[in-house]
C-alpha cells in the first residue's frame, strides 16, 4: 500500500466514513425506516446530510487532531485509539436510543456509528506509523 500522507489519511477515513454511511442509511430506508423522531422544537427527520455531518465532522476534527498532535505526544494514538471508538459506542447510548425512532431507524443509526469504530482504528493506527519517522529524524 502506498505510504499517504497525514492529510490523506485523515481526508480517506472521513470520505470512507460518510461513503460507508450514507450506504449503511439507504439500507435502512430501504428496509422501511422513517427516521422521524420527536425534537424539543417538534417533529425532525434524519436526511442524508444529517448522516453525511454527523459522520464527517467529529471523524475530522478528532483525526486532524491526532494527526497535528501525535508527532509530538507518543500517547496521543493510545489515546485516541481508545477514546474515538468509546465515543463512537457512547453516542448510540446519548443520541440514538434516547430517540423516539423506529426500531429499523435506531438500528440503522446505531449501526453508523458502530461503523466508525474500525475506520477510527485503522486511521489512527495509520497515522501513527505517520509519525514515527518524524519522531525517529528529531530523536537522532
Amino acid at each position: 500500500m502506498a505510504d499517504l500522507s497525514r492529510a490523506a489519511v485523515v481526508t480517506g477515513a472521513t470520505v470512507g466514513a460518510v461513503v460507508v454511511n450514507l450506504v449503511v442509511y439507504a439500507v435502512g430506508r430501504a428496509a422501511g425506516g422513517t427516521f422521524r423522531f420527536t425534537a424539543a422544537a417538534g417533529p425532525a427527520e434524519v436526511n442524508g446530510a444529517t448522516v453525511a455531518a454527523f459522520s464527517a465532522l467529529p471523524l475530522l476534527v478528532g483525526l486532524t487532531a491526532v494527526a497535528l498532535l501525535a508527532p509530538r505526544f507518543d500517547w496521543v494514538v493510545r489515546a485516541a485509539s481508545i477514546v474515538g471508538p468509546a465515543l463512537a459506542v457512547l453516542t448510540i447510548v446519548a443520541m440514538t436510543l434516547p430517540t423516539d425512532l423506529d426500531a429499523t431507524s435506531k438500528t440503522t443509526l446505531a449501526v453508523c456509528h458502530l461503523t466508525l469504530v474500525p475506520i477510527i482504528l485503522v486511521a489512527v493506527a495509520a497515522l501513527g506509523r505517520r509519525t514515527r519517522p518524524e519522531a525517529d529524524a528529531v530523536a537522532a
